[in-house]
């Protein structure tokens, strides 16, 4: 869902044009937002405040005084707690006195004390909007940076035809979401992630792996997918495959077949994150058959593979970031830093075995950031989850500044 966990404020004012607000409020809590919805006292003819509380699912604020016994609805709390306020339909009453700091009702008010960037569908006769004194206002709402769905042509209340129409809610929602993708941390960039173990065989039927999940690698992915990225995901034999937005998942076995997927689309990326647990080694001359069981002995002989990382790292040019991650058991710190400066990395996730709970197989990790153009920075133990959002804000940070 496009807007999932964002806090919306959906203001409605006295328009003809209200009954689209029901629409537009389902709508949106179908793309994941949380809605609360807050009306100016005249609205309340247009679309009753029980149907808007049944579509938002939330109380519908109308007034500064709850009770009879003094309690307030708090325009402040509720201006730290949205992402966005909404004003549709938006009257020209509404913006001239929002244009002129005027705050004369709850829906005024809480416009003065949020903090989150502000959105308006305008709704009125093709007359008023046109009145220079409208077209004053919006270019005074405009000019402290506040956003417009322009409204449409076609027949209004008064029976003329001209501009004057709230836009149809399904593209008020697009707007919406267009600004929020705008505002992602990696709007538009191709990422390229490692996940997983690999497999090295020995035979037809077994192989030499690791106790890697791809938990973290798959978090990050999720987490940079939410950020606008699109993302590809170099995954490794893991136990279920994710389904991911925007993310093509190539799965590969062994450290041959992820060495090759990761060259390949290196070049179209703008950065990678190399979260993969890559065998080391590599069997010499793995058997198309099963060995049978004998009471001899049975050598391995292993060769190195390929060096993934070292060799993006060589490949990286100016516009490109590489990311690395160090599973260390001694001398942590001083070894993930030798392996960014090695690895040419721009930065390293560093966590330990020696920390409860972290390194494969749990639902939790330990990290610590480091990177060449800031300090070092440690985190509690966190859900992989919590975790992958805190890379990619370093990243974004220290990385991409």
């Amino acid at each position: 869902m496009d807007l999932k966990d964002k806090h919306i404020v959906l203001g409605i004012t006295a328009s003809i044009a209200a009954f689209k607000a029901a629409t537009l409020c389902r709508l949106l809590i179908k793309q994941g937002a949380t809605v609360k919805v807050v009306m100016t006292p005249l609205a309340t003819e247009f679309i009753t405040p029980v149907t808007m509380a049944t579509l938002s699912q939330n109380s519908v604020l109308l007034n500064f005084f709850k009770h009879d016994d003094g309690s307030w609805n708090s325009h402040v709390e509720l201006g730290l707690w949205a992402d966005l306020m909404l004003i549709a339909p938006a009257s020209a009453n509404t913006m001239a006195k929002m244009a002129h700091g005027i705050c004369d009702n709850l829906l005024l008010t809480t416009y003065l004390s949020v903090r989150c960037p502000v959105m308006f569908a305008p709704a009125m006769d093709m007359d008023m909007y046109k009145h220079p004194t409208t077209q004053r206002n919006v270019e005074q709402l405009k000019s402290i940076g506040h956003l417009f769905v322009e409204p449409g042509d076609g027949e209004l209340a008064s029976g003329l035809i001209g501009k004057g129409r709230m836009a149809e809610p399904e593209q008020i929602v697009e707007d919406v979401i267009q600004f929020f993708d705008l505002k992602k941390k990696f709007h538009n960039k191709k990422i390229l992630i490692t996940a997983g173990p690999t497999y090295e065989p020995i035979d037809a039927v077994r192989f030499v792996g690791n106790y890697s999940t791809g938990k973290m690698g798959i978090a990050l992915a999720k987490e940079l997918s939410n950020q606008g990225a699109d993302v590809k995901l170099v995954l490794g034999p893991v136990a279920n495959i994710p389904e991911i937005p925007n993310c093509d998942i190539i799965k590969v076995q062994t450290a041959q077949q992820m060495f090759d997927a990761s060259v390949e689309n290196f070049p179209s990326c703008d950065g990678a994150f190399l979260a993969a647990a890559v065998a080391d080694y590599t069997i010499d001359n793995p058997q198309v058959s099963k060995i049978k069981r004998t009471s001899d002995k049975l050598q391995l002989t292993l060769n190195p593979t390929k060096d993934i990382a070292a060799h993006l790292g060589k490949m990286k040019v100016n516009d490109q970031f590489l990311v690395g991650f160090a599973l260390e058991t001694d001398n942590e710190i001083e070894n993930a830093k030798g392996k960014m400066k090695r690895k040419n990395f721009d930065a390293i996730v560093l966590n330990s075995l020696n920390d409860p709970g972290a390194g494969f197989g749990h639902d939790t990790n330990r990290i610590t950031l480091i990177s060449n153009s800031a300090e070092s920075k440690t985190f509690s133990l966190k859900s992989k989850t919590e975790v992958a959002k805190d890379i990619v804000n370093y990243v974004h940070e220290t990385v991409l500044k």
